[in-house]
């Protein structure tokens, strides 16, 4: 019987079937020889290997890397700058020396004024950063009100040597005691090209050394502290703008008042913070201020819409009316001058043409007009020169036909850009007629308003209070709060960069920053020093170098390049370089590692 398999095909009965076929892949596997055990040379070589690959990266590679990558962080007083930054580390004082003379009067008079205006100062004065010390012209001055009083009948115990006071400090203002029979009341004059102040007052008024009321003394008291109540609003509003004192920067004293002068009991603890009213007044006088800068650039532009006049006596001009300012204001800042003409040169077309104003006789321009007055596409004028902060002052000589040309609503000739510049335009003699022909050249005469109304917004442009209208009372004003915002903002800066390097810690801090912040750190400790002993020039020019070393400081190029570098780029600098040499190292030491675990699991 014939069978079939579909292994082996047709089979017969009786056949023994055939052995079964054994798979290629099998009898290859099992023919396959194994690899010779490695020897223990072999095993400590390739030990070897690992081993040393690892060394030359552990000792050599990662310290080579550390060196070359690591952030040096110089050593930085970090609470002292945050002391200066909150106004731990100085109160500034500002105490104002003022001299006291009296040519037609004896010593004995004087030093009675003097320590009767001094007590009347100290009960009307409540604004402490701030205080008047008065002393007489011949060196004798009155104890100070907090030490203890001898009896006055005996003038050697209630008068000492100037020399034993303060020789140091600078005299902000000079008295003179001028007695005048003719007069039935005290007046004052104040001088304005000197720091003067002129007392008149009948002899009467001078009581005896035991009365006990002196209204001479009073109208003196509050004479004083008229002058200077602007300088003290200036000082608390710079002070109230800093974290410094907080109870004491907003402070004013207050209003003087002869009936309440002598109780000082009744007002111990009281001040008067800074109104709405005046903070706003201040506020904008302020805005119009440039910051702080040791050199600006004044450029003087003359601009005419025709041909005439085509020159002018500018350099007599300025030598006349302007240099003698800015050389008492170099004091605080320097100056550089530059004119130049530009004829042809008509304002901008966007300002609607000049209006015929019948009732007075004049051509008018509108006040929201004098925004667009400046023609910038047509007109050279550089906004910049230099370092410094550049004034733009500008005479505008208006056409024959459009003269003379004011300001619709004020009637004014002039006015100013705040921050920028001033304007003034220059319009012929009233007593002129009309038809004459414009003058070729301008003489030193014609420039003398415009360059008195360039005096007048210049003190403003350097930030000069307004009151008192003495010239060099406002310099020294000027001296005294430019050094108060220059220590304060240098102070502020010194706060930044300490909050900045704790916040950063992967910022590079070189040697120069630290240098900078000691330098800061020594002129700010002179200046206020020198402010506490009146010495404002002087704390003035520390406070100056302060502030540049400050800024200097803060502004390292390469720390500043520190903070555009964040992590992420580090990881995409790096991964690539230490992937491709990283990975093999580590799976040979895992597979080494793990054989010698295997080893060691199957000795006995």
């Amino acid at each position: 019987m014939n069978g079939f398999s579909p292994a082996t095909g047709p089979r017969t009965v009786g056949q023994t079937p055939p052995a079964p076929l054994v798979p290629a892949e099998k009898t290859i596997s099992a023919s396959k020889k194994q690899p010779p055990p490695e020897s223990k040379e072999g095993i400590r070589v390739r030990q070897l290997v690992i081993l040393s690959f690892w060394a030359i990266v552990i000792f050599l590679g990662v310290p080579i890397w550390l060196w070359t990558t690591s952030i040096h962080r110089a050593r930085l007083p970090l609470q002292e700058m945050m002391d200066w930054a909150d106004g731990r580390a100085c109160k500034p004082t500002f105490p104002l020396q003022i001299v006291v003379e009296g040519s037609l009067l004896q010593d004995s008079e004087v030093l009675r004024i003097v320590r009767a205006t001094q007590h009347a100062i100290d009960d009307q004065n409540d604004f402490s950063l701030h205080h008047l010390r008065l002393r007489m012209g011949n060196g004798l001055a009155p104890f100070n009100s907090s030490q203890q009083q001898r009896d006055t009948e005996h003038s050697e115990y209630t008068v000492q040597k100037v020399e034993n006071i303060k020789l140091t400090e600078e005299k902000a203002l000079k008295i003179m005691l001028v007695p005048n029979g003719g007069l039935t009341g005290a007046r004052a004059t104040l001088e304005t090209q000197s720091a003067s102040l002129h007392i008149e007052y009948p002899p009467s008024s001078v009581p005896s050394a035991s009365s006990t009321s002196f209204p001479l003394a009073t109208f003196i008291a509050t004479q004083l502290q008229d002058l200077f109540a602007e300088e003290q609003a200036l000082i608390a509003l710079a002070l109230s703008a800093t974290p410094a004192s907080p109870a004491i920067a907003g402070q004013l004293p207050l209003p003087s008042n002869p009936q309440t002068a002598g109780n000082r009991e009744s007002r111990q603890g009281q001040a008067k913070s800074l109104s709405p009213e005046l903070a706003t007044r201040l506020a904008n006088r302020t805005t119009r201020a440039l910051k702080y800068a040791p050199t600006y650039h004044i450029t003087i532009s003359l601009f005419s819409p025709n041909a005439l006049p085509s020159s002018w006596d500018i350099e007599s001009a300025v030598d006349e009316y302007l240099a003698p300012l800015i050389s008492s204001a170099s004091i605080v800042s320097n100056f550089t001058v530059d004119t130049q003409t530009q004829l042809y040169a008509s304002f901008s077309r966007s300002v609607q043409e000049p209006q015929f104003d019948a009732k007075h006789g004049v051509w008018t321009l509108r006040e929201k007009d004098l925004g667009g007055f400046i023609n910038a596409a047509e007109w050279p004028l550089s906004p910049s020169i230099g370092d410094g902060p550049t004034l733009n002052f500008i005479i505008y000589v208006p056409d024959r036909s459009f003269s003379p040309l004011v300001i619709k609503e004020s009637q004014a000739s002039s006015w100013l850009i705040p921050q920028w510049g001033g304007i003034m335009i220059l319009n012929p003699p009233a007593s002129a007629p009309r038809s004459q022909v414009p003058a070729q050249s301008l003489s030193k005469e014609d420039l003398q308003p415009a360059l008195l109304v360039f005096s007048h917004q210049l003190m403003s442009f350097l930030g000069a209070p307004d009151s008192p209208p003495s010239i060099p009372l406002k310099l020294q004003t000027l001296t005294r709060l430019r050094a108060l915002s220059l220590l304060l903002s240098a102070s502020s800066t010194m706060g930044s960069l300490a909050r900045l390097t704790v916040a950063l810690p992967s910022i590079a801090i070189p040697e120069t920053v630290s240098t900078a912040v000691e330098a800061t750190m020594e002129h700010l400790k002179d200046s206020c020093e020198a402010l506490k002993e009146g010495k404002f020039t002087t704390a003035l020019n520390h406070a100056r170098i302060g502030e540049m070393a400050a800024e200097r400081g803060f502004f390292e190029k390469s720390m500043v390049g520190q903070l555009y570098f964040p992590d992420e780029h580090k990881v995409a600098v790096y991964l690539p370089l230490l992937g491709p040499v990283g990975v093999p190292l580590i799976m040979s030491a895992l597979k080494e590692f793990k054989r010698m675990w295997s080893a060691y699991r199957v000795q006995p």
